[in-house]
């Protein structure tokens, strides 16, 4: 594979096929680029004409549906509050966060996993959002089946473990750049926290990672692919066999500093409860076991949120 290009894979190839060569692209780049996905075209392109719609709402209305305690895990958190870990300057974005609707009693339900907060306008907003987690939930799953064939792991491996998982879909907008000073840019070099992340729209050029710790590269999707890249848990699930790979969203162009940038990132995650532990067969001479403590999905969880500034 060359340093220019992540390869475009169908989600049709067969289960197989696809394992190994997502498999192969996460372990070269830590992301992947996939096309034929089972989500609705017409429901991603009006999920993003409403997302620019409530963005476009006055600040006022937008800070109604902010709640600091929660540590921006629903509902909407404002620009500069997300700082990327070890950085120096907050990240030019705003977000609304979208969570899993648990059954009632549920033993996960806690400040980690609060219930969703919806917004007056725009008109059709619950409903619409609702079903495009639903859609990329599924999605989700499907790409760690095969992620788990590549490991050596039955297809269904996954299943337990991100049943009624802390997953949150995030919309995102960067505003308009009319003169930024210092370090600030779109968002900060980091890496992701969750199992893997599934991201549509971003339009606007900016996405980049860093291939192997060395040189940015373009990670901007071609139409009608998505990106997706491991997180920190299946880094660490794995004994960094698949890679959560650092990646920024560069501040644009001057010609392109005056448009706003949307995306509609799905953070995939295990289970609060879930205990990550090393797989074994990640586990060789060659690569030791560099995590011999087990630790939940929630309390890894809570220990970067500190590190990204949604909570303190």
């Amino acid at each position: 594979m060359s340093l220019t290009s992540i390869p475009v894979l169908s989600l049709n190839l067969p289960k197989a096929e696809f394992a190994q060569a997502i498999g192969d692209s996460f372990r070269t780049f830590g992301f992947a680029m996939v096309k034929d996905f089972p989500i609705d075209r017409d429901l991603i392109d009006r999920a993003m004409a409403m997302s620019k719609d409530f963005f476009a709402l006055p600040d006022a209305e937008k800070r109604k549906y902010h709640d600091a305690a929660i540590a921006g895990a629903r509902g909407y958190t404002p620009f500069g509050t997300e700082i990327a870990k070890d950085a120096k300057a907050h990240d030019l974005k705003e977000f609304w966060h979208i969570g899993r609707d648990l059954p009632e009693g549920s033993p996960l339900a806690d400040a980690s996993m609060p219930p969703n907060v919806w917004p007056d306008r725009p008109e059709g907003f619950q409903a619409l959002f609702t079903e495009l987690y639903r859609q990329y939930d599924a999605t989700g799953a499907q790409i760690l089946s095969a992620i788990a064939l590549y490991l050596g792991l039955d297809e269904h491996w996954f299943d337990k473990a991100i049943e009624d998982g802390n997953s949150v879909m995030r919309l995102l907008h960067y505003p308009p750049l009319d003169n930024v000073e210092g370090e600030a840019i779109r968002a900060g070099a980091h890496g992701d926290i969750n199992l893997i992340t599934l991201l549509l729209g971003a339009e606007e050029a900016g996405l980049e990672l860093l291939f192997q710790g060395k040189e940015w590269m373009n990670a901007s999707p071609p139409e009608g692919a998505m990106v997706i890249n491991c997180g920190d848990m299946l880094e660490r699930l794995t004994n960094h066999y698949l890679p959560s790979t650092i990646h920024r969203v560069r501040n644009p162009s001057p010609e392109r500093a005056a448009f706003s940038r949307f995306s509609m990132p799905f953070f995939l995650h295990l289970r609060s409860d879930f205990p990550i532990r090393t797989l074994e067969q990640c586990i060789t001479p060659e690569n030791p076991d560099r995590y011999p403590e087990t630790i939940t999905a929630d309390q890894f969880l809570q220990q970067r949120l500190r590190e990204i500034g949604l909570k303190k």
